[in-house]
């Protein structure tokens, strides 16, 4: 089966479409938020306002993952005044994946829509990409094309996602962008922790989800410092790497760590043939050689990475991403 098949083109957005009626259809929109007390009470008013013209049924959710300003006041004020807004807070920062995983599992609508707290999203993308999943998708990324960061974020963004799609077989232009909309469905599968919240379109890609993407507007952050750090940038390479574990050896690591093992093996055999001839053809000493040791090595290193790939093969047995399907 072609995978590619299941990706989406982009789709440029009309943010000022005026709603024929209103959806019968539950959202929830989710919002993390850290130290963002500048940005939440404009945010909520514009959200609000967008859910109230287009659906009949919708939630406003915040997570407040302990902020250290008055981020907590002010969302529990916007609480009281929108009936709509729903707050949750963390007593600690314990970061963006544990936040939206808190979200994921608290909201009530059928249709999902994640965004950042920091006003450069924009909330008059919601109602496209809600409508965009009613074209057979089950998960829409948004694509910051005129993206407003500087030009090292910009840069590293740029590579990290060609890499992404080298790896995983995603191609996705902005695969972190926190604008996002997924079906329930999609939640329910894929789990979030770590630093994977990022990963959660090429987990679903791989679970046999339908993932698409569309061009959204970004905007240049007005109050507050942006969460972006080196250290962000390192550790999203490492969950990189587990994610394509994840996905493409998951189902069957032996034959990735067997394969390793394989080649440390023969190479230390390779070795210690080569030695034996030399003993034995030539009459050379190999007690003080380097190789040898280098050959015992290779044949030891070659033996427990296989050992591993066994281990791995039934672990994954009992935890792995199983395909999605559904009875039609």
């Amino acid at each position: 089966m072609d995978m590619s098949s299941k990706v989406g083109l982009e789709t440029d957005l009309d943010v000022d479409q005026a709603p024929s009626e209103k959806q019968d259809l539950c959202v929830s929109v989710l919002v993390p938020a850290y130290n963002e007390q500048g940005n939440i009470e404009e945010l909520t008013e514009r959200v609000v306002s967008v859910l109230d013209s287009h659906y009949t049924n919708s939630e406003l959710l915040f997570v407040d993952d302990g902020s250290a300003d008055d981020t907590g006041e002010v969302l529990e004020r916007l609480r009281e005044k929108y009936g709509r807004v729903r707050v949750i807070r963390f007593w600690q920062n314990f970061g963006k994946a544990n936040a939206l995983s808190a979200g994921f599992d608290n909201v009530s609508g059928d249709v999902v829509v994640t965004m950042d707290a920091d006003l450069q999203d924009d909330p008059k993308a919601i109602p496209d990409l809600v409508d965009e999943l009613e074209e057979g998708y089950d998960l829409i990324s948004g694509w910051r094309r005129d993206r407003q960061s500087p030009f090292f974020k910009r840069l590293s963004s740029k590579l990290y996602n060609g890499l992404t799609a080298r790896l995983t077989g995603l191609e996705l232009h902005d695969l972190n962008c926190g604008m996002k909309a997924y079906r329930r469905e999609v939640l329910q599968k894929v789990d979030v922790y770590g630093g994977m919240h990022r990963y959660i379109p090429v987990m679903a890609y791989w679970a046999g989800f339908r993932v698409g993407e569309m061009v959204v507007p970004h905007h240049e952050r007005k109050h507050g410092k942006s969460k972006y750090s080196t250290r962000r940038l390192v550790f999203g390479f490492f969950d990189l790497l587990s994610v394509t574990f994840l996905t493409k050896h998951s189902k069957a690591p032996l034959r990735l760590f067997g394969g390793l093992g394989t080649v440390f093996s023969a190479a230390g055999f390779s070795l210690g043939i080569y030695l034996l001839v030399l003993k034995y053809g030539f009459g050379q000493g190999i007690g003080n050689r380097p190789l040898l040791m280098l050959s015992m090595l290779l044949i030891i290193t070659g033996l427990q990475v296989f050992s591993f790939g066994f281990l791995a093969e039934k672990l994954s047995a009992q935890d792995r991403i199983d395909p999605y399907y559904e009875e039609r």
